[in-house]
């Protein structure tokens, strides 16, 4: 994948971290958007094309030749699928040249029974992202001219599984629930590392998927907010904070979540890593009109797209729906982004001792996915709502 195109989507992905409340869980991704931006730039003229470039960090007569790549070298990851549909109202016409950038097989139409078509939207939702995304987050209108979506979907496998364990955290906004907790050890203490940036410090580790997939969690101080942290994590994977990773780390309490200490051994061993999760589902519903200048998008009547069609058009609405998944074998997302255009208008003593670092995740923190090589970020999001651990399970004996 080209190196500006990653920046350009990794840089939006951090400023719409910033708009991720405290309070909510969410999950998002740029990734899905950027190429349905880049298409409207391609068709705009005038301030909306140029604030689609701004948003979009690429100039607009190159940004559909660049959506086109991303799509297809997203494909090309094994686990990750990605798609783009167009339907129009079958009364409208299309600029050839416009259409002729999108990629092939994409094109359909809609008539006059939007009852019918919003079922075929739907389903097409579901199936390009295996069921996740169970609807288009768009309703059509009797208004609505052409929609253009895409839809992401990732899958990955742990290499190393985690094993199910109830967390109880004593501190925290957690405090005081049993959830469905996550545990592993490891003798790759270089999966984790502490990084300092101007709003706090922050823990990350990194857990590989099976295919070229990876998923960041990332823990930040107490204080910091989600955009902050998330940040953070953006910058990490961009490899643009400096990282003091497990390996290098001193003893006592090092980071955020993140202890290292000796403890006796009956053998020598290697240095361990101990991590301490929770399985989580998060969903979000995104309006994109609710934050016009973070995407570029125009809010005026006005006809923008005359690239597009010689019907006069504009934007009547743009959302998307997203979902993530993280449990002991593995992590699956999905996410579908629609535009729609409307007209304008104490221990026994041992003889050995081995270093172990204990990175526990049991108060809210960020995730970022993305590939392996090189680092597309896919999705992000803030988990404050983890999985229960379920109450079939608990037996009297563990519940004390």
């Amino acid at each position: 994948m080209s190196g500006a195109g990653i920046r350009a989507v990794n840089r939006l992905t951090a400023r719409w971290a910033r708009t991720v409340a405290a309070d909510d869980g969410s999950v998002f991704s740029a990734a899905g958007v950027w190429p349905l931006l880049a298409f409207l730039a391609d068709g705009a003229a005038g301030q909306a094309r140029a604030e689609l470039s701004e948003a979009l960090g690429a100039p607009a007569d190159v940004a559909a030749a660049a959506a086109r790549r991303l799509l297809s070298e997203m494909t090309s990851v094994t686990g990750l699928d990605a798609a783009l549909g167009l339907w129009t109202q079958q009364s409208l016409r299309l600029r050839d040249d416009w259409r002729a950038g999108l990629p092939a097989g994409t094109y359909g139409t809609f008539g006059d029974d939007l009852i019918t078509a919003q079922e075929r939207l739907d389903a097409w939702a579901a199936e390009r992202t295996g069921g996740l995304v169970e609807r288009m987050p768009l309703k059509l209108t009797r208004d609505a001219q052409v929609v253009l979506a895409s839809a992401l979907s990732l899958r990955t496998t742990w290499r190393q599984p985690f094993t199910e364990t109830p967390l109880r955290p004593e501190h925290g906004p957690w405090r005081g629930r049993t959830l469905l907790g996550l545990f592993r050890r490891s003798v790759r203490p270089d999966r984790v590392g502490v990084a300092a940036t101007p709003d706090g410090h922050v823990s990350a580790l990194t857990v590989p998927g099976d295919n070229g997939i990876d998923i960041h969690l990332v823990l930040g101080d107490e204080w910091m907010t989600p955009g902050q942290v998330i940040t953070a994590g953006v910058g990490l994977v961009e490899r643009a904070l400096p990282v003091t990773e497990g390996g290098r780390l001193p003893l006592g309490h090092v980071g955020p979540g993140l202890h290292v200490e000796q403890r006796p051994s009956a053998s020598p061993e290697p240095v361990a890593l101990d991590v301490r999760t929770v399985a989580y589902e998060v969903r979000a519903d995104h309006d994109l009109l609710a934050d016009p200048p973070l995407f570029g998008l125009p809010t005026t009547p006005h006809a923008h797209f005359p690239g597009i069609a010689d019907a006069p058009l504009t934007i009547g609405a743009a959302r998307q729906s997203a979902v993530a998944q993280f449990s002991a074998k593995g992590f699956r997302a999905g996410a579908v982004t629609a535009v729609a255009a409307t007209p304008g208008s104490a221990p026994p003593q041992l003889p050995h001792t081995t270093t172990v670092l204990t990175l526990t995740y049991d108060r809210p923190f960020a995730f970022l996915t993305t590939t392996r090589s090189p680092r597309l970020l896919l999705t992000s999001g803030w988990v404050t709502a983890p999985t229960p651990y379920p109450a079939m399970r608990l037996t009297p004996a563990s519940t004390s």
